[in-house]
């Protein structure tokens, strides 16, 4: 199997476990203060990955752990304006499209910041987002929600974090070879999950209360934890980032575009979630940016299955 179909295939995997981690995360934050529940669940994730692959951290250099812990740093956070989010949020479906905009934001940080060249349907996309993303706000005129605002501006952070994980994970960034050696996707994942666990544990610590939930933690908020923990992340950005080190592109956030679609049948399914016109709308939208900002690559994927 070619690295660019196994990279395919990973992610594949990686939408549908972050998808149905959605689901977990919703029911934790209704009985927990957020941040609080991002900091267990990223502090056991990566723990358990710490333990399980210890061999994996010899030979670090001190650059390579540098390198990690900044990854950390964004991501966490842009997770902790995610979990704001989901914790505000009314309709987690609507949410999960307006985190995908984070698949148009990409292209853009990485010219803004790393200078990388981008194809024109990158500028295209921008308008057609910001199009979706007003339909979804404009109810009864501009009102849009406090959950949507933390969504936006975590699409926004995790788009830098997209770009610094694949740089860091990949020796040859966007086809360009680089003088820093790549940090390997065992310790990059596991360190960047206890970082993130350790700034939302400092957040949580100054900004809620904590008394509440620890006297009252049952079983099934032990339960939500656990599932988040081992199969929304350590499972899940273990593949994410494996699938990157195999992709010296960034093609596979198109299909992680496809993540929100299953966020909404699993939110359908779980919660009894519907839309109203204008939201399917703005959220069809929306992923029809996703598809003009990677063009290219859906048209060679139609092209190659029409001539089989």
């Amino acid at each position: 199997m070619s690295s660019t179909i196994k990279s395919d295939l990973l992610f594949v995997l990686a939408a549908l476990l972050a998808a149905i981690s959605w689901m977990f995360s919703r029911e934790a934050v209704l009985a927990m203060p957020p941040l609080l529940f991002l900091s267990l669940r990223f502090l056991l994730a990566g723990g358990v990955l710490g333990v399980v692959g210890y061999k994996h951290f010899q030979g670090l250099t001190g650059q390579q752990l540098r390198r990690a812990f900044k990854v950390g740093l964004v991501f966490g956070a842009g997770m902790s304006c995610w979990v704001t989010g989901l914790h505000l949020t009314s309709h987690i479906g609507e949410g999960a499209f307006i985190i995908s905009l984070n698949v148009v934001f990409v292209p853009v940080i990485a010219r803004l910041v790393f200078a990388e060249s981008q194809p024109a349907t990158t500028w295209f996309a921008l308008p057609v987002a910001m199009a979706g993303l007003a339909l979804l706000s404009l109810d009864d005129g501009f009102d849009p929600e406090a959950g949507q605002f933390f969504f936006l501006l975590a699409a926004l952070v995790l788009a830098f974090y997209f770009t610094l994980n694949s740089r860091a994970a990949n020796a040859n960034p966007a086809g360009r070879q680089s003088h820093r050696a790549a940090v390997p996707v065992y310790p990059l994942t596991t360190l960047a999950l206890l970082t993130v666990g350790l700034v939302t544990l400092v957040l949580s610590f100054s900004l809620e209360p904590w008394e509440p939930t620890f006297s009252d933690f049952g079983s099934n908020l032990v339960l939500w934890i656990v599932l988040s923990a081992i199969v929304g992340t350590a499972a899940r950005f273990f593949v994410q980032t494996w699938a990157q080190s195999l992709s010296a592109h960034s093609h596979g956030v198109v299909i992680l575009s496809m993540e929100p679609i299953w966020v909404a049948l699993f939110a359908a399914g779980w919660f009894g979630e519907t839309m109203v016109l204008q939201q399917f709308a703005g959220c069809a939208i929306i992923f029809t940016a996703l598809l003009i900002n990677r063009w290219q690559t859906v048209r060679s994927l139609l092209s190659s299955t029409l001539q089989r």
